[in-house]
């Protein structure tokens, strides 16, 4: 693809990387009517911004000649919102002005500053970094703005989320008045707009419009898991799709540590990526994922932008994200310059309303399932080994002769079940999960209303199978520990219950119809149980029982235990204490 004239030094740069055809946002900027303008552009992550970005200023700091001068002030500054971003940057620009002899100093946080100090001495063509660090070093005299002839605001969005507006403005106001102002951003919201026209002369205005493009190299899938078996439904998912490289969102930087111990425990090979790193612990995770020592990276949204990992295939949204735009830019990170992408929600039985909104705001049509099972993760394997190099390539002489002389001694099934033996002693284990019912018509298609409304006094209103639980009111049996009990044990939710009769000597609870079934199963397989659950042949009666119906209106659902009011005998706990 010829972007620039055929002798110009990024034009060979391109090449070698075989870049053939341009994407819509490289297309655009280096439109003529673009040419030397301030430039507002928003466009979805993995979209080629970084090369875009870095073609359009090539014009203004080239200028009519094809090599750049030695280097010294910088001529362009480039502030993105994260170190790994910058990083990323500064690596994307090295290659693509190597070749115009650009020199290209990166200066984010966690780094040293002295020796970033010392590389600004010597000189640069541009300058990646972060906006506290940039502002820092031009506080303190390390960067010279008054050369600069091109700003480019990458992410801009995402910086104005992190709190670095003040920055930003700072930086803008140290540059100087005729530079060009480049804005790149995912979304346009009013503050970006608002920074624009701040900062912005006459700016041609781009809006790539993903539509479909956004996720059209992307397969959605949700997959419904009870809520105590999240962690059990990653590594299943893990060994299922054998992604060459996958990356595993977590929202918190414990559940990052949680998730990442539990698969290196497993065997899988995993490093994590948080906030809370170093950024040299940081950098060593990422290039462990890069050179193939490690395929999984477990990592909170500070990986959501900006990453770029190679043969990464799938994408595995372990807690659901906040927004629809944070599932995009998670999601974002695979299904690029391609390839095809696996993005999957897991979502827990209580969630699950809120993840269909979550994916109707996006815009994103997703195929629910259950999770695989450790049966179909075993059938896979054995396909997988049939077509592995082991059995497939070549045998040489020496291969042979030892498999006669191993045949002479031992049997062919025996021989066999070795290498099937060796074949899985190198796989983590699939876990046994329970199927939770992805598809579950009757209760996806009640009328909304019934769903809001409350049950009243008849419970589940003869749609209820009714459980009997061997505690009761002798051994202070109370909802405010029950139900939490029975929704982990059932792995149901507090939807799924309805009434609940307390006797001295056993509770008896109602349980929906439509999933009766499942919570008799989920109970059955628990071996050692304090508190055991089983069915009622037949419906209780309601003398000497106590209780009201669980209402399921949808305020209530989210509502603390402690506030909700159950009928007691007066003096009966506190005669029991």
């Amino acid at each position: 693809m010829v972007f620039l004239p055929a002798d110009h030094p990024l034009t060979r740069a391109l090449s070698e990387r075989n870049f053939t055809d341009p994407t819509a946002v490289q297309t655009a900027v280096l439109d003529p009517a673009a040419s030397h303008r301030d430039l507002l552009v928003s466009a979805q992550t993995g979209s080629g911004k970084t090369v875009a970005y870095g073609l359009a200023i090539a014009g203004t700091i080239f200028g009519d000649s094809l090599v750049l001068e030695a280097a010294g002030a910088p001529l362009a500054l480039i502030v993105a919102p994260t170190r790994e971003l910058a990083l990323q940057v500064h690596g994307e620009l090295s290659w693509l002005y190597h070749y115009a002899g650009g020199q290209v100093v990166s200066c984010v946080g966690g780094m040293d500053p002295r020796a970033e100090q010392r590389r600004l001495a010597k000189g640069a063509h541009i300058v990646v970094g972060t906006p506290g660090r940039l502002r820092d070093h031009l506080e303190r005299g390390g960067l010279q703005a008054s050369h600069l002839k091109a700003v480019v605001l990458d992410e801009a969005d995402e910086m104005l989320d992190l709190g670095f507006r003040e920055d930003l403005e700072f930086i803008l106001q140290a540059t100087p008045q005729d530079r060009r102002t480049l804005l790149f951003s995912a979304t346009l919201p009013k503050a970006i707009v608002a920074l624009a026209k701040q900062y912005q002369q006459n700016a041609w205005r781009i809006a790539v419009s993903s539509g479909q493009q956004g996720h059209a190299d992307i397969e959605y899938r949700a997959t419904l898991v009870a809520p105590n078996e999240i962690e059990h439904a990653v590594v299943n998912l893990l060994r299922f799709i054998e992604a060459p490289t996958a990356l595993v969102f977590c929202n918190t930087r414990e559940a990052v540590r949680h998730l990442h111990a539990i698969l290196q425990e497993r065997g899988f090979s995993a490093v994590a990526l948080s906030g809370e790193l170093s950024q040299n612990e940081r950098n060593q995770a990422l290039q462990a994922l890069r050179d193939g020592r490690a395929r999984i990276c477990v990592a909170t949204d500070v990986a959501a932008r900006g990453i770029d990992l190679p043969n990464l295939d799938l994408v595995i949204h372990a807690e659901l994200p906040q927004n629809p735009q944070i599932l995009q830019h998670r999601s974002g990170r695979t299904g690029r310059a391609g390839r095809k992408g696996v993005s999957v929600l897991l979502v827990a039985l209580s969630r699950r309303r809120r993840a269909e909104m979550l994916l109707q705001s996006a815009g994103i049509s997703a195929v629910w399932s259950g999770a695989p099972t450790a049966e179909a993760i075993g059938k896979l394997d054995q396909q997988r080994l049939l077509q592995s190099p082991f059995i497939t390539e070549n045998l040489s002489d020496e291969d042979l002769a030892m498999a006669k002389a191993l045949l002479e001694e031992r049997s062919p099934e025996e021989i066999a079940a070795a290498l099937v033996r060796l074949y899985r002693s190198h796989l983590p284990a699939a876990e046994e999960l329970f199927d939770p019912g992805a598809n579950i018509p009757a209760r996806e298609q009640r009328d909304v209303k019934e769903v809001r409304e409350p049950r009243g006094k008849k419970g589940l209103s003869g749609q209820g199978v009714w459980f009997r639980l061997n505690v009761g009111r002798l051994k202070n049996a109370d909802p405010r520990w029950l139900i939490p009990m029975i929704c982990r044990q059932g792995k149901v939710t507090k939807q799924d219950i309805g009434m609940i009769r307390i006797l001295d000597r056993e509770t008896r609870i109602e349980i929906d119809a439509t999933i009766a079934e499942r919570f008799a199963a989920a109970v059955a397989l628990i071996e050692k149980a304090e508190v055991r659950i089983e069915p009622l042949t037949e419906p209780p009666s309601p003398e000497g029982a106590r209780g009201e119906p669980r209402k399921k209106l949808a305020h209530q659902a989210e509502r603390p235990l402690k506030k909700q009011r159950w009928k007691t005998k007066p003096g009966a706990l506190k005669k029991n204490k």
